[in-house]
């Protein structure tokens, strides 16, 4: 019960940034497009390249190191795990959820069929997400979860007794 309640945590923790990027502006959250819209929203005088690289660098760092000390906190501090599998395993449950809310949510639901994300003067360069980039995030869902959550539990199976 308390692995879901962690997977409902981590869902948010990438929610709300995403909330808040788009806040004061869509194109404030053109980092998260493709680069053809990235360049468009920078020809239309909306934001610069620079701007666009700080919000991404902030997003990232900011995104990733929260979520991470989130997973080995509730992996660690909550649900005691130790060993290599047994965290393993619910850092893999963890890094899926949040992957698989990014994929149906977020970007199947929110950005392509919401005008939440729509930034006005990039309509024609919709689907926002492309197939190739889609295809490239399952890679990322599919096998990169795995992989992190083996690394993840491997440093950790080294730092605690």
């Amino acid at each position: 019960m308390i692995l879901i309640l962690e997977c409902i945590v981590i869902c948010f923790i990438l929610l709300v940034p995403c909330v808040v990027a788009i806040a004061n502006g869509i194109h404030n959250a053109s980092f998260l497009f493709e680069q053809d819209v990235q360049d468009r929203v920078v020809k239309m005088g909306l934001i610069t390249k620079e701007q666009i690289i700080r919000n991404r660098k902030i997003f990232k760092i900011s995104v990733m190191t929260v979520m991470i000390v989130f997973v080995l906190w509730a992996v660690y501090g909550i649900n005691g795990a130790r060993g290599f599998w047994q965290p393993f395993w619910q850092i893999y449950a963890l890094a899926m959820a949040e992957g698989l809310f990014d994929r149906f949510f977020i970007d199947a639901y929110w950005v392509g069929h919401t005008k939440a994300w729509t930034i006005p003067g990039t309509e024609d360069l919709k689907p926002y997400i492309p197939k190739k980039t889609l295809i490239g995030k399952w890679l990322i869902v599919i096998v990169g979860n795995p992989i992190i959550a083996a690394i993840l539990s491997g440093v950790m199976l080294l730092v605690l007794p």
